[in-house]
């Protein structure tokens, strides 16, 4: 469950100074210190098959890199999320730095929790489209479905969609295709 635990808006620097001891992960959306407890088993489930078919994809054709939260995604001075699973090509591996992603990646994917539905769905959402993250994917464990979103003139296009059957592929990264069976099951 994720809660919001400031009422100001908190900053980039607010927020690299923060200095709690507790069993939450934090992330910075829109200027608002959201707490996440720790992600369901499934989720972790979910994620881990993830990142070992993307990264496997991503490190045999040498593309660039993958990462998992927590990892920050520092966007502005009020913006610093921590999706899932991050993308960063080789064209832009200066944004990869010891304090995390500065600046936005490639492609950035959500796998949606019951407390994150809202925020992952449109805060997210929205905070990658004024970033123009060229590829957003939604992975909805309760509907079991995969969403590929693509940024085209200025908006997110869908791109492909499955649901409970079926195989998708990336918009930015030719070749890559998932059963999403292989996610779910």
């Amino acid at each position: 469950m994720a809660s919001i635990i400031v009422e100001k808006p908190y900053t980039y620097q607010d927020y690299k100074n923060l200095d709690v001891e507790d069993n939450f992960w934090y992330e910075l959306i829109n200027g608002e210190l959201v707490q996440k407890s720790s992600p369901s088993l499934n989720h972790q489930r979910i994620s881990g098959k993830f990142f070992l078919l993307f990264s496997a994809f991503i490190n045999s054709n040498q593309l660039g890199e993958v990462f998992y939260a927590p990892i920050d995604v520092f966007l502005d001075e009020h913006n610093a999320p921590q999706p899932d699973l991050v993308f960063v090509s080789n064209a832009k591996k200066s944004l990869i730095t010891n304090d995390g992603i500065i600046g936005p990646p490639d492609l950035v994917a959500e796998i949606i929790s019951p407390s994150s539905v809202k925020r992952d769905r449109m805060d997210k959402m929205k905070l990658c489209k004024k970033y123009q993250i060229p590829e957003f994917w939604l992975i909805d464990p309760n509907n079991t479905s995969v969403e590929i979103y693509t940024f085209q003139d200025g908006d997110y296009d869908v791109f492909a969609l499955a649901a409970e059957t079926g195989t998708i592929q990336s918009g930015i990264l030719p070749g890559f295709s998932l059963d999403i069976k292989t996610l779910f099951g």
